[in-house]
């Protein structure tokens, strides 16, 4: 089980900062092999979801609330460190970020760009698909949405 941190982005220490950035850049940049621009300004905007096991970041995510990202909120760089995923750990920071949605901007509408070979992931979270299939930093995605 995890130990969930949900922080704005003025509440993070320069640690966890570091730390979140770490893995973001760990998968989706290393991992993932995809050259993209990670600090895209929008972290001054999110709540950040962290996920911690022994006082290391094991899971993140980043929400937003309705109308800063999407029409509705928004969960994005959803992450896991890979050798940790056997553990389920990517629904658990699931589960604490669609908590985090509703308790802090009182909604359940919940939009998100998964990646496409995420979709069974997403719909056992109750999303579905919206859309056709794109392609964003060269990696097929989808528009999900939860009620």
């Amino acid at each position: 089980m995890l130990e969930i941190k949900v922080k704005n982005f003025y509440e993070l220490t320069t640690i966890e900062l570091y730390d979140l950035l770490q893995i973001r850049s760990e998968v989706f940049v290393v991992e993932q092999n995809c050259v993209y621009q990670d600090l895209d300004g929008k972290d001054q905007k999110a709540l950040h979801i962290i996920g911690y096991k022994n006082n290391k970041v094991l899971a993140y995510t980043r929400v937003f609330e309705p109308g800063v990202y999407f029409d509705k909120a928004s969960i994005g760089r959803v992450v896991v460190k890979k050798d940790q995923r056997q553990y389920k750990y990517g629904y658990e920071i699931m589960k604490a970020s669609i908590n985090a949605i509703e308790e802090r901007f009182k909604t359940t509408g919940i939009r998100l760009s998964a990646q496409s070979y995420l979709i069974k992931f997403y719909n056992n979270l109750e999303f579905r698909e919206v859309g056709e299939e794109y392609l964003e930093d060269g990696i097929p995605h989808i528009y999900m949405i939860k009620n």
